[in-house]
């Protein structure tokens, strides 16, 4: 019973996300506006959340942007221009897909950078830990053997 209980809340839990942050007082009237927004807030970047868009994110700057983008729709702007707005107020970053271009490699490429110099490090690490513990002495020669046998036995020249 408790198993069902904690997996009862679990599902809630990892469904709650999904019902979205849109308030009832932001939505627009006219469902074809509406809709054109939800779009548009699906492909927008809350940037303090930064991870989720602005049509899931509770911020405060979600709601504002939110806002913004029902705004330039009722003016009568296109999709892309209203995202092309918000782009020009926000930067590429405001977009969850970014456009790969020299001032987004760092978006695109940085954590593959990162990955590549951290396995590089690691291989580097690994042969030098290896070749440190295959080098085995030098045998000793045969006045070395003589001095330690001496040395063994208490003798001292």
């Amino acid at each position: 019973m408790r198993r069902i209980a904690v997996l009862l809340l679990l599902a809630l839990a990892l469904w709650a996300p999904a019902a979205g942050a849109v308030e009832p007082a932001e939505k627009l009237a006219d469902p074809a506006l509406e809709s054109r927004a939800r779009e548009i807030s699906q492909v927008l970047r809350c940037v303090v959340c930064q991870n989720q868009s602005i049509d899931d994110s509770n911020a405060e700057l979600a709601h504002d942007m939110r806002l913004l983008v029902r705004e330039r729709l009722v003016k009568g702007e296109s999709n892309q221009q209203v995202i092309d707005y918000m782009v020009s107020r926000y930067g590429d970053f405001v977009l969850l897909k970014p456009p790969v271009k020299a001032k987004t490699y760092a978006l695109w490429f940085g954590p593959l950078a990162l990955f590549l110099i951290a396995v590089a490090v690691a291989v580097v690490f690994v042969r030098r830990r290896a070749a440190a513990t295959a080098a085995a002495p030098a045998p000793l020669s045969d006045d070395e053997r003589r001095r330690l046998d001496e040395l063994m036995k208490g003798g001292d020249r």
